[in-house]
């Protein structure tokens, strides 16, 4: 062969690369596989507290093909959560356009504010720095297999777990006719998933998944899911010795800037009568409580009823601090002239 046309053939073979290049979607141009996978980078934002009260209502439109499930895994939320916010939107196909709301806006839940709180109740996990709060979606234990209530320590981090089934879980395989080994190692049949947390309290952790879907929903036999997005990041904020507070709050109460804000989660997509009326119990006594700790509020009866009868996880206000209002009232008095009649307050 020729120099002449080795030259022509390397021109050819260039030119050839060059097209392929151009025709990669601009994707490419984003992080490296390698860079991708180290990124310890927190997928949440970690938002200030501001009293009580943390974060605020996001949105996200959807394309035809997306599902609930599919959007919460993108964007570190559970699929339950999406559910309850949005009311009316089918969960498995919302559709081309459809705007659905983003429950990021938080009662920060009755706990220390220290290291991590995990709110069975609401599925959630809180994690306090001197930042703020990053806020995750956990899958907690099943009724028959609940999740402990417990005041416990990270004792530590680990990297691709392997799963020894303790003899109870094995007992429940053999009566369903199935084999479950004495140790699975690590890799994609493992349902610790990548990355885990061992806690004192024996036998828990908080670790990733291979079934996707269970994130922010009560699937587990006690121990805590996470996507393994979330968790291959969060073992590395971590410390050894960090608090783990594990409560069961499906009513919260806060105040944020003289303001009064109620959360209320019902425990799954259905709403029943006898589910209404064990919230409408635990909210009772919670706004009595509240009243008790903080004379000075007052909160309206038809703001509650609403917050009790959807039951969707967004924090609603629902009353202000008295002396907020004394001194509104006051400066409004001062502007009004001696003719025209206050304005009748709504709170009782």
């Amino acid at each position: 062969m020729g120099f002449k046309t080795s030259l022509v053939l390397l021109l050819i073979g260039t030119l050839a690369l060059q097209s392929v290049w151009a025709a990669k979607p601009s994707s490419t141009l984003e992080k490296p596989a390698v860079e991708a996978a180290t990124d310890r980078s927190p997928r949440v934002p970690t938002f200030k507290i501001n009293g009580d009260l943390a974060g605020r209502l996001g949105s996200f439109t959807t394309q035809y093909e997306d599902t609930f499930a599919e959007v919460g895994s993108q964007l570190a939320m559970g699929y339950l959560e999406l559910v309850k916010a949005n009311p009316g939107v089918d969960p498995w196909l919302p559709g081309e356009g459809t705007t659905i709301t983003l429950p990021q806006q938080y009662v920060i839940p009755e706990a220390r504010r220290e290291g991590i709180v995990i709110n069975l109740a609401e599925y959630r996990l809180y994690y306090f720095s001197e930042n703020g709060v990053q806020v995750y979606p956990v899958g907690v234990g099943t009724s028959e297999n609940p999740s402990p209530l417990a005041d416990a320590k990270v004792t530590m981090p680990l990297e691709s777990p392997a799963w020894y089934p303790p003899q109870s879980i094995r007992a429940e395989y053999e009566a369903s006719g199935d084999f479950l080994p004495r140790m699975i190692p690590p890799g994609p049949d493992n349902p610790l998933g990548t990355h885990a947390l061992l806690l004192s309290e024996k036998g828990y952790l908080i670790h990733g998944t291979n079934k996707r879907f269970g994130v922010g929903m009560p699937v587990s036999h006690g121990c805590f899911r996470m996507y393994n997005e979330d968790i291959s990041r969060f073992v590395y904020q971590v410390a050894k010795g960090t608090s783990v507070q594990i409560v069961n709050d499906p009513v919260k109460m806060g105040l944020s800037e003289g303001e009064v804000w109620l959360e209320v989660h019902r425990p799954h997509e259905d709403y029943s009568q006898q589910e209404r009326d064990r919230l409408w119990r635990e909210v009772t006594l919670e706004v009595e409580a509240f009243r008790q700790k903080y004379p000075g509020v007052e909160v309206q009866r038809k703001a509650i009823e609403l917050a009790v009868d959807q039951a969707n996880g967004i924090p609603a206000m629902v009353g202000e601090q008295v002396s907020r209002l004394a001194s509104d009232k006051t400066s409004n008095d001062k502007q009004r002239p001696p003719s025209e009649e206050p304005e009748q307050q709504l709170y009782f």
